[in-house]
């Protein structure tokens, strides 16, 4: 941080807030909100003198409550650039003044109680987001006593207690009587791990942390006794697992089994515990004088305005999508965009350097080249055909297109464009072309599929990026299901335009399939929404019509599920058996009819 501070091509805004981000790759537009610190940075000296003065005492949110500080204070002991700043929040007043002593103790008349926030604008060619992650909170968690019992704490909790420049000066005592514990035990997959009470993926971290954790506790209290309850310990970066053998030589001592409740004795607040050792196949009942939660990684509170700023995509378990896990492990969907860090999923220090180091090299690969490549599968528009209905701009989950219909103007940035189709879908008057998605192109698909014994055949509609690559996975896996299924692969679900499904039926197509990404895994952020929509749409259309609307389906597979698109091309053929060649005539013919209908209003 010191080095980042002092490095003069580096403009490092502390103490700030990014307010909004736009434009596109090579030409991005920021404002940042610069937070008034009340104290001129560059003269502060960072003497102490005004903390001295201060009558407010607060909890020091760094030392976890720990400790307390002033309202004049260093945020933390490597704080960059090293001078105070007040917490309005905190502080007694300033309108008027009613305290006012730091100004008056203040030789360098650095404290400015009028100072103002101030609003930076600068252009960038590229984004790295490296937001970090937030801790999980185990106070829901009624059964391990946290904030019931001083002696429950948590993994971050620990850090600070053992830490030499911590509220106790590294000396890890007991918070109820302020002794040294003789025994200590720590809980792992404290909200990981679990749908019903925190977050069901690993963390990642949590092992390790507690591993090492041990092992200081050991460094200095030798005779410490310290026990682990676990699941299973995940030891399997370089060199952990020889950490995890170096901390059961050194007496510390691991139990296959998590507590269901922590008691505390009213007496000598110790803490009791039960539990199942599944290694030993018993009951066990652990007495300890302190607990160490080892919390899981969530993340950051505030992601859901940092996705809005991006127009970013979320996975499942609310960490930011990159733009593929292989290809493009740190680069987001959003060109010019990449992660770092625990904002793309939990990791250690080591892998964050790494991402880190990776999406620098990535940021300067775009810079360096002066010119941006796009792929050639972005939209092109026809503005003598548009209507300015702004639906297509409604749609597009990039914010590439902007329509003023007042004005009659519609403006479409190709840079911001990745190419999922969705506008060329929603567009009813033909003005948007997908290149090499054309409509003519994936309507010859399907003509070609359906020329020779249509009422055999089944048109499944594939997305890219998971429904197409989950038949890849199947085919590598030499999964069997039945030879009539006819993929027609487009970038997304939701380029599948309504006239694709009708155009199928209206050919002799007993069944016909739109398959996409999960809800939660979209490539597009959320074009897949849109797919939802028109398909609805078409069943409530179907219905009208007199045709079944279990003959179109829609499925949301992911390239790692070979086997369920294997089941679900099964199923479709169980399902393609009871169509009749009736059915089918009645369809076309009811089709045919509504479409000569429509040509008939248009005359």
């Amino acid at each position: 941080m010191m080095d980042v501070g002092r490095h003069p091509n580096i403009n490092l805004l502390t103490y700030s807030e990014v307010e909004s981000i736009s434009g596109y790759i090579g030409n991005f537009h920021v404002k940042v909100r610069k937070k008034a610190r009340y104290v001129y940075e560059n003269e502060c000296t960072a003497c102490g003198d005004c903390t001295k003065v201060c009558p407010v005492i607060v909890p020091d949110e760094f030392q976890q409550g720990f400790s307390s500080r002033k309202a004049i204070y260093i945020a933390f002991p490597q704080a960059v650039p090293s001078s105070y700043l007040i917490n309005m929040d905190n502080c007694l007043g300033t309108n008027p003044i009613a305290c006012g002593k730091c100004a008056e103790k203040c030789e360098k008349k650095c404290i400015d109680y009028d100072m103002k926030d101030e609003s930076v604008k600068f252009d960038v060619g590229v984004v790295i987001v490296a937001t970090g992650m937030d801790v999980f909170d185990p106070t829901p968690l009624d059964e391990y006593g946290y904030t019931k019992y001083e002696n429950v704490i948590t993994s971050m909790e620990f850090e600070r207690l053992i830490s030499a420049g911590g509220p106790s000066d590294g000396h890890f005592i007991r918070l109820t009587d302020s002794k040294r514990p003789e025994t200590v035990g720590f809980i792992q997959c404290v909200g990981s791990r679990s749908e019903k009470y925190g977050n069901p993926y690993c963390s990642n971290i949590c092992c390790m942390n507690t591993i090492k954790d041990t092992l200081l506790l050991k460094d200095h209290y030798p005779d410490i006794e310290a026990k682990v309850f676990y699941i299973d310990i995940r030891a399997f970066g370089k060199g952990f697992e020889d950490l995890f053998r170096r901390s059961k030589e050194a007496g510390i001592t691991y139990i296959r089994g998590i507590p269901g409740e922590i008691f505390e004795d009213p007496k000598t607040r110790n803490l009791k515990v039960m539990v199942e050792d599944t290694t030993a196949n018993k009951i066990e009942e652990h007495e300890f004088d302190m607990f160490v939660l080892s919390v899981g990684v969530t993340p950051r509170f505030d992601m859901p305005e940092v996705q809005q700023l991006l127009t970013l995509s979320k996975t499942s378990d609310g960490f930011f999508m990159e733009a593929h896990p292989k290809l493009k492990p740190v680069d987001a969907p959003t060109s010019g965009v990449f992660f770092a860090g625990c904002a793309e999923a939990p990791k250690d220090v080591k892998d964050s350097v790494t991402q880190a180091s990776a999406a620098a090299a990535r940021a300067e690969t775009v810079l360096s080249a002066g010119k941006v490549k796009l792929e050639a599968i972005t939209s092109t528009i026809n503005t003598d055909l548009c209507r300015f209905c702004a639906v297509c701009a409604k749609g597009c989950p990039f914010n590439a297109i902007s329509v003023n219909p007042k004005k009659k103007t519609i403006s479409y940035v190709e840079a911001l464009c990745k190419g999922c189709g969705t506008c060329s879908a929603d567009c009813q008057f033909n003005a948007i072309t997908m290149k090499h998605f054309t409509d003519e192109q994936i309507i010859a698909q399907i003509d070609a599929y359906l020329e020779e014994d249509p009422y055999s055949k089944v048109i499944l509609f594939t997305c890219n990026w998971c429904s197409y690559a989950g038949a890849d996975t199947c085919g590598l896996a030499r999964l069997q299901y039945p030879p009539n299924q006819r993929l027609i692969r487009t970038m997304c679900s939701g380029r599948v335009d309504e006239k694709f499904v009708l155009h199928a039926f209206k050919n002799g197509a007993p069944m016909v399939v739109v398959s996409g990404c999960h809800y939660a895994d979209c490539h597009y952020i959320d074009a897949n929404r849109q797919t939802q929509k028109r398909v609805e749409k078409l069943w409530d259309k179907f219905e009208r019509l007199g045709i079944r609307p279990e003959r179109l389906l829609l499925e949301w597979i992911s390239a790692a599920e070979g086997q369920r698109f294997a089941k679900i091309m099964r199923d479709n053929e169980e399902l393609r058996k009871k169509v009749t060649k009736k059915e089918i005539e009645h369809t076309i013919k009811v089709l045919t009819e509504e479409e000569e209908k429509k040509k008939a209003k248009k005359k």
